[in-house]
């Protein structure tokens, strides 16, 4: 494996060592010490390109510092966003929905698309049949939302993702869970139902979970971020020959 590939999110970290598009072990991060931890996994072997997709602020010195471990390092955050940019997506869109963007045009070829990342936020974007980026939505994601149910309310405990939950509560406990789960899968379906065309794709912490509760035929691809930033990589590989 020639090229490193890192996802900073806001909860976690996920790396992984690619060649072309295919994607070795998955490295998972959950710490404060990110700079250091990218440090260790190019200890012994140094990557042809590094590219770095993350939502928090890297400090300069640590910059210079992956960029000295590799050949070519690719910066995407909110300050470099050439690789939207040059793909035809919205300068604002995070690095991480630019790599599944990328990922579902490959995977999808001639489709149009309907992505769903379930994680913190929940997002969602769509592809045309051509590959054309159209847009995208951005809404709390699962835990987040009981989160502010407990947060926002002062009187209701703090659940959890249940595993099975009534259609209607019948109980404190129920009737949050039945409340949260149950609205996200009808602002899911009133998606799909939307755009039927699409093909549905879920990617993010939460995707098998909803997928097993659909009706619809849905694609779960749980490395597409790190999917597309290693055909990103490859790109950079591939230019430089």
């Amino acid at each position: 494996m020639s090229n490193l590939v890192i996802d900073i999110g806001s909860t976690a970290l996920k790396a992984a060592w690619s060649d072309g598009t295919t994607i070795g072990k998955t490295f998972r991060y959950q710490g404060e010490k990110i700079s250091e931890f990218i440090e260790s996994l190019t200890e012994k072997d140094r990557p042809e390109i590094m590219v770095i997709s993350t939502v928090r602020d890297i400090p300069s010195g640590y910059v210079r510092l992956f960029a000295e471990r590799c050949s070519r390092l690719v910066l995407m955050d909110r300050n470099h966003t050439e690789e939207a940019v040059s793909r035809g997506i919205f300068p604002y869109i995070s690095p991480d929905r630019v790599a599944s963007i990328v990922a579902s045009r490959y995977l999808f070829k001639g489709k149009g698309c309907t992505l769903f990342d379930f994680g913190t936020i929940m997002t969602v974007d769509f592809l045309e049949p051509d590959g054309r980026y159209s847009g995208g939505n951005v809404s709390p994601g699962c835990r987040t939302r009981f989160k502010a149910v407990n947060r926002y309310s002062g009187l209701l405990p703090l659940f959890d993702t249940p595993e099975s939950f009534p259609c209607i509560g019948t109980s404190l406990q129920t009737s949050v869970e039945s409340g949260v789960i149950s609205g996200l899968l009808f602002e899911i379906q009133g998606y799909i139902d939307r755009f039927k065309e699409n093909i549905v794709v879920f990617t993010g912490g939460d995707a098998i979970y909803f997928a097993k509760r659909m009706k619809n035929s849905i694609f779960v691809v749980c490395n597409l971020v790190l999917m597309g930033l290693a055909l990103i990589a490859d790109e950079y590989v591939k230019s430089a020959h």
